[in-house]
């Protein structure tokens, strides 16, 4: 009985290790068309009696403005380009705050965002945020960081229903992704923390203050190469200039 235990174990381990590592493989080359949250949102509004409402557009990182990956890796992490999946430091400084009695607030990377919108569902289990470093750590090996936003941009909530860059760019700016301006970049990234509860196509004085404060950190980093127009030449002495590591979380909108 328990060797039938233990063998049932190792396969289950075996089944979940190599189905994962497929998904992750599958991914680099195929769009996100659903995520877990995208169902579990439609569940809710099945729940409360709602119109299901789900805004969503595939799109290539190709054909979206290069203002919003800049205005995402200055408002969310600015070591996007530099760290390994994780901002070590921050979780640390994190853990700290909490030990001290402050509010909790995040640390988590775009990467580990993204591993958690794609495959797995919201909560703050141990158990949870352990599947979510194993599967950071499958696509920045996988992926890379350019696949990663690519994913991260089509597939985050941006607001009530609203899902990726192309679908927030027309509800709420009436445009094309790739026609966002750094100033509309900068609303979409203010909305982040709480999209359901701050709207990018309606700011209030809090989110224009919050777009200000982001629109200046997109100037102190260094440009990320991605999105439509990036082909820009630079206008600098051919030295290069050492990352602002800034982290955007003195500008994070506290849970009230």
């Amino acid at each position: 009985m328990v060797k039938r235990v233990l063998i049932f174990l190792r396969n289950l381990i075996l089944f979940f290790f190599i189905s994962s590592l497929l998904a992750v493989v599958l991914y680099r080359f195929v769009p996100v068309y659903l995520t877990p949250l995208m169902v579990i949102r439609l569940a809710e509004q099945v729940k409360a009696g709602k119109t299901l409402k789900l805004e969503h557009e595939w799109v290539p990182i190709e054909k979206i403005a290069q203002t919003l990956p800049q205005a995402v890796v200055a408002s969310e992490d600015n070591l996007f380009m530099e760290h390994p999946g994780f901002d070590f430091k921050q979780i640390q400084k994190a853990r700290e705050e909490a030990r001290q009695g402050k509010r909790v607030r995040g640390a988590s990377t775009i990467s580990q965002q993204t591993a958690k919108n794609v495959f797995l569902w919201q909560g703050k289990t141990y158990f949870r945020k352990g599947l979510e470093a194993y599967f950071t750590l499958l696509i920045e090996w996988i992926w890379g960081k350019e696949r990663i936003m690519e994913v991260y941009l089509n597939s985050i909530e941006m607001g009530d229903g609203i899902y990726g860059a192309q679908a927030v760019a027309k509800v709420h700016f009436k445009k094309e992704a790739y026609q966002l301006t750094k100033a509309e970049s900068a609303l979409i990234a203010a909305s982040l923390p709480n999209p359901r509860r701050f709207n990018s196509g309606k700011p209030s004085p809090y989110m224009r203050r919050r777009q200000a404060k982001i629109m200046s950190l997109m100037d102190k980093i260094l440009p990320v190469d991605m999105g439509y127009k990036t082909q820009q030449k630079s206008k600098s002495t051919g030295k290069t200039k050492n990352r602002k590591k800034w982290r955007a979380s003195v500008i994070r909108i506290s849970e009230e």
